[in-house]
């Protein structure tokens, strides 16, 4: 099939390709049974991405409140994306791009955009072939060059938000030889009261996927425990796929074990052989256990981690969460975060506090709970507890130390206070004649040159870092040398901006203007949370129980 003149669509680009599709719920697991199926792939020897679309009309996520998306992740490229991505890249060990999100708002405007140009000679621009090609476009741009591109669905099969890219993925399906594509859902099967695994809602849910033209060939079964054989068989029969096509994937303690579920089920080596890769792929008893090995190492010291934010979601900072996972992971420490709500004054927040061997304060836009955050700050540090602050969580460690060291009274940021008499967080000049907001921040990965001999260059090992950002703000250059006394050391600089912070008068406190968190994997944890954790080992011990806390 040629290259079509008037959408630039190729339908040649791409070599296998995996569509996840999820039925009953959002929120099923769609994105971790992709990625670990990607994993065990990878493990086997193919070379693996990952596409996520949205079916959102935002172009990207940067804009959206993460009480109804969870974080915005950011992407090496700058890319302001759906978490899911940060899964696909910790568990495909790769770094995503930006054209690796596929979203309503970015197809629509591509095609609205080459209709005003006059592109398209005058035609009637429509759905089919226009939005559609341009998604079927977009994802086989970004499978070019991989063995395999597993693409996630995002949203549940029948919502009408969705239809132009099932549509898009039926017509896919006849575009490819049948070894080269497979469809995959994931639905939910639910116990009755009596004990019982009730299929209803999978069949239903096919039912609906096959009223649209698409067949799944594959059937993922989340669940608290594994599928019941009767269960499979049920399932198989009334949604005509082969018994052995239909997979568990139960509740496990940590998601990291995911892929040593669906491997013990055989879905690697089911997708393999229906792909006729299986004389391709490296030797079971050769393939590599590293990650086995990783994710299931005994961890034999407990820390507790107080996380100091205003979202009451762990989808909010599921980053952070990860990488503090993937430092306990390296140091062989269980870590438990307690949430500790910044903008509450309630007791059970301040012993959450006073309990944590170690404080993290998170990135975050507006000025609800700083008032909590700035306290946090000055608990850590008044207390010798071990101290990591994140973006918003490092400017705000530079606004407690102006108020409550130098004794600069109403010190604080341009962006929450902008009647403050000293602004010792200002804009960046760059920003000063910006009005849009989506996609206009600071973003992506930019290098940070270290201070020799400080606790930076310890924590990093290296003269120089690259860690990935998200901020409109920054340290402002007026107050850098008045700062710059009473214990605050700027370790890190990018020519004169301020990207790392550290005290001199205190065991661990650390500050950075970027988002380490973001290129955090389990097998390559993100030095600060590693350092962070260390610290909190040496910590379990100190005088915070009496602390004066103020929340």
């Amino acid at each position: 099939m040629p290259t079509d003149p008037d959408t630039g669509y190729d339908p040649s680009l791409g070599r296998k390709f995996i569509f996840v599709t999820g039925g009953v719920m959002s929120g099923l697991g769609k994105g971790i049974t992709a990625a670990s199926t990607g994993r065990l792939l990878a493990n086997a020897g193919f070379d693996v991405t990952a596409v996520k679309v949205d079916p959102y009309l935002n172009v990207d996520a940067g804009t959206m409140n993460p009480y109804e998306h969870g974080e915005v992740y950011v992407l090496k490229d700058g890319g302001e994306v759906d978490l899911d991505l940060g899964n696909y890249e910790r568990f495909l060990g790769t770094d995503m791009t930006f054209d690796h999100n596929v979203t309503t708002g970015k197809t629509y405007q591509h095609v609205i955009e080459r209709e005003r140009a006059g592109d398209y000679l005058g035609k009637t621009v429509q759905i089919i072939p226009h939005v559609t090609d341009d998604i079927k476009r977009r994802i086989r741009e970004a499978a070019d060059g991989s063995d395999v591109c597993i693409v996630e669905i995002g949203g549940t099969v029948g919502d009408i938000e969705s239809m132009p890219f099932l549509e898009a993925l039926r017509q896919f399906a006849h575009e490819e030889d049948d070894e080269d594509i497979l469809f995959a859902h994931v639905t939910l099967v639910p116990y009755s009261k009596n004990g019982e695994q009730k299929t209803k809602p999978t069949q239903h849910s096919v039912k609906e996927l096959r009223s649209i033209g698409l067949q799944p060939d594959i059937l993922v079964g989340r669940c608290e425990t594994e599928l019941e054989p009767e269960t499979k068989e049920k399932i198989a029969l009334f949604c005509d796929v082969p018994t052995d096509a239909v997979f568990s994937n139960p509740d496990v303690e940590d998601i990291y074990h995911v892929p040593l579920v669906v491997e013990s089920e055989g879905l690697d080596e089911y997708v393999m052989g229906r792909f006729e890769l299986t004389d391709e792929a490296v030797p079971s008893a050769e393939r590599s256990t590293a990650w086995r090995d990783l994710v299931t190492r005994d961890r034999d010291q407990e820390v507790e981690v107080a996380l100091v934010g205003k979202y009451a979601l762990e989808d909010a900072y599921m980053s952070i969460h990860e990488a503090l996972k993937h430092a306990g992971i390296q140091t062989q420490t269980e870590v438990e975060v307690l949430w500790v709500d910044a903008d509450e004054t309630r007791d059970h927040h301040k012993e959450r506090l006073r309990s944590a061997d170690a404080v993290v304060v998170p990135g975050g836009f507006g000025s609800r709970g700083t008032d909590g955050k700035v306290e946090a700050v000055r608990y850590a540090r008044e207390n010798d507890v071990p101290f990591l602050g994140l973006c918003l969580g490092f400017q705000l460690a530079v606004v407690e130390h102006a108020r409550n060291v130098l004794g600069l009274a109403r010190a604080h940021s341009a962006e929450l206070d902008p009647e403050t008499p000293h602004p010792v967080i200002d804009l960046l000049p760059e920003q000063y004649e910006t009005e849009a907001m989506g996609g206009t921040m600071r973003l992506g990965a930019h290098e940070t040159a270290i201070e020799p001999g400080t606790l930076a260059a310890a924590v990093y090992g290296a003269e120089s870092c690259t860690e990935r950002h998200r901020h409109r703000y920054e340290v402002n250059p007026e107050y850098i040398d008045a700062l710059s006394a009473d214990g605050l050391v700027f370790s890190g600089r990018a020519d004169n901006r301020m990207e790392i912070l550290e005290r001199e008068d205190h065991p661990f406190f650390f500050g950075t203007q970027a988002h380490p968190e973001f290129r955090s994997r389990p097998d390559r944890a993100s030095p600060p949370f590693v350092a962070l954790v260390e610290a909190a080992l040496g910590s379990t011990n100190t005088t915070a129980q009496n602390a004066d806390v103020r929340l």
